[in-house]
């Protein structure tokens, strides 16, 4: 055989042995997106849990009326193509997309929007809260809904466009397994949306699989399986992604490792409504206005947020995150360090409790610095992890620390959100019930304005004597950061989501 001969069957063995190869690789990325949970889905419901990791899930199963556009706070349709507001801002009238059907099957028409949102409005569950101003809402014919108000809320669209405002849930779903819990037990771990992906496969604490929504009214998805394994072990999830086992991890990427990211890795970063925040207890040590300015000097965040968060933390400007409100005139923390030593050496000596929201690493960096701050100005600090979900109830607790650093960020992206669930007397998040009967007055009066520029105006003034009177201390906004395979892209982050919550109908 000659040359030339064996030749050409040697290129043909060498082409024959890639196709093979090229045909054996995984699916990834043509078809399957694999991003690890590192806690558990307490419930699949979209109105009856308050989700944090999962909202990227259960907001590709589900859809509302609206929702904020990738990257923004600004509120677009979903399956309402247009809407119109009354005069008088009490009645909002949707007009809907034809066309769009139900996972199990059944035409997603007014009716159906109609008895989810009554379904949220009357059920007595943990979301029904985004609905109180809700009147009545009405089918005015297939693909038209009114919703009437109590009064005018002008935070009313940014409610819907929450991550976690109202989705339009299956009714036929919800009639067939409805136990007297409004369907509860079955949404727990089952799903009948209009979204993109489907849910194919729930797998409590092991894993969880989205299908593509072949027959989805919008345009499809680029990957036809999302795959969620439950990893709770972060440095697991680090290792798996470097191996190419995984494709992100979504949050919780160590800030000092970032700057050392292998090239095969790429990092997706945008703002967030992540600002943490310290809450100051009546009767603490920061009543007295000395030790307050003191303090305030000692734990200014100019001084530690590049140690702690590189380039993604930027400093508080107010107590709203800066994509809510850019205020015109910034909070300012006092910098004198040698007028803050003397006035605390003036008192007797100064200890300090700081209670942390939980033992995650956010937390934990934030209190080493504090603590190494307040003791260069003569305070001797002291910071605890409080367990889970004890921050909601430090207002009533016996015992109670002098400070809590927690993420005082809104649900929604209008500074009502934040305001009402924080800072008044009624929020339903007042950590240590404290409040100022002005600012409250400033707030509602702002709350009901469409003046944008009057409205941030007072909000601004109103949450400056919050910031003033030591009510509340705002110290760095921290960035929505992922890591991620350089072959995704798109991911589609919005500031108002909870980080790391990749959109699945954008990434690619």
């Amino acid at each position: 055989m000659s040359w030339d001969k064996l030749a050409v069957r040697a290129a043909r063995l060498v082409a024959c042995t890639l196709a093979i190869i090229f045909f054996a690789q995984p699916a990834f990325p043509q078809d399957a997106l694999r991003v690890p949970y590192l806690v558990d889905i307490a419930t699949f419901d979209p109105d009856n849990g308050f989700e944090i990791g999962s909202m990227s899930a259960i907001n590709s199963v589900y859809e509302g009326l609206v929702r904020y556009k990738a990257g923004t706070i600004e509120v677009v349709g979903q399956l309402a193509r247009s809407w119109e507001i009354s005069d008088d801002g009490r009645e909002y009238t949707f007009h809907l997309v034809s066309g769009v059907k139900f996972h199990g099957g059944g035409d997603m028409v007014a009716e159906a929007v109609v008895k989810s949102l009554e379904r949220r409005r009357n059920g007595a569950l943990a979301l029904s809260y985004f609905l109180v101003n809700v009147e009545r809402t009405e089918a005015i014919d297939q693909l038209t809904v009114r919703i009437v108000l109590k009064r005018a809320q002008p935070s009313f669209l940014d409610s819907l466009a929450s991550p976690w405002g109202p989705k339009v849930i299956s009714p036929k779903a919800i009639a067939e397994h409805e136990s007297n819990d409004k369907a509860t037990q079955w949404l727990n771990e089952h799903a009948d949306g209009t979204g993109p992906y489907i849910l194919s496969e729930f797998h409590r604490g092991d894993r969880y699989v989205l299908t593509r929504n072949e027959a989805y009214w919008g345009p499809k998805s680029h990957f036809s399986e999302i795959q969620l394994p439950v990893i709770p072990d972060l440095s697991q999830q680090i290792l798996q992604l470097q191996a190419g086992d995984i494709d992100a991890v979504p949050t919780g990427y160590p800030f000092a490792q970032l700057a050392g990211v292998p090239p095969t890795l790429r990092i997706s970063s945008g703002a967030s409504v992540t600002l943490y925040t310290l809450f100051a207890n009546a009767g603490s040590p920061l009543d007295d206005p000395e030790i307050r300015e003191a303090v305030l000097t000692a734990i200014n965040p100019s001084n530690w947020a590049a140690d702690a968060f590189g380039g993604y933390a930027t400093i508080a400007k107010s107590i709203y995150p800066r994509v809510v409100i850019d205020p015109a005139s910034p909070i300012v923390f006092p910098t004198n360090f040698e007028d803050a030593r003397v006035a605390i050496s003036r008192k007797d000596p100064v200890n300090l409790t700081i209670a942390l929201h939980s033992a995650s690493p956010g937390y934990q960096r934030i209190a080493g610095h504090l603590i190494a701050q307040l003791a260069s100005i003569g305070i001797k600090a002291t910071a605890y992890p409080l367990p889970q979900g004890a921050a909601f109830n430090l207002r009533t607790a016996e015992t109670r620390p002098d400070l809590l650093l927690t993420i005082a960020g809104p649900d929604a992206a209008h500074p009502e959100n934040q305001a009402k669930a924080f800072f008044t007397k009624d929020a339903p998040i007042n950590f240590f019930g404290r409040f100022l009967d002005e600012a409250d007055r400033l707030f509602d009066e702002a709350g009901s304005t469409n003046d944008i520029p009057r409205r941030n105006a007072l909000y601004e003034q109103a949450g400056r004597m919050i910031f003033e009177a030591g009510i509340a201390i705002p110290l760095v906004e921290v960035d929505d950061v992922v890591v991620h395979s350089n072959a995704i892209r798109d991911l589609g982050l919005i500031p108002v989501y909870p980080p790391g919550n990749i959109d699945f109908g954008s990434v690619r």
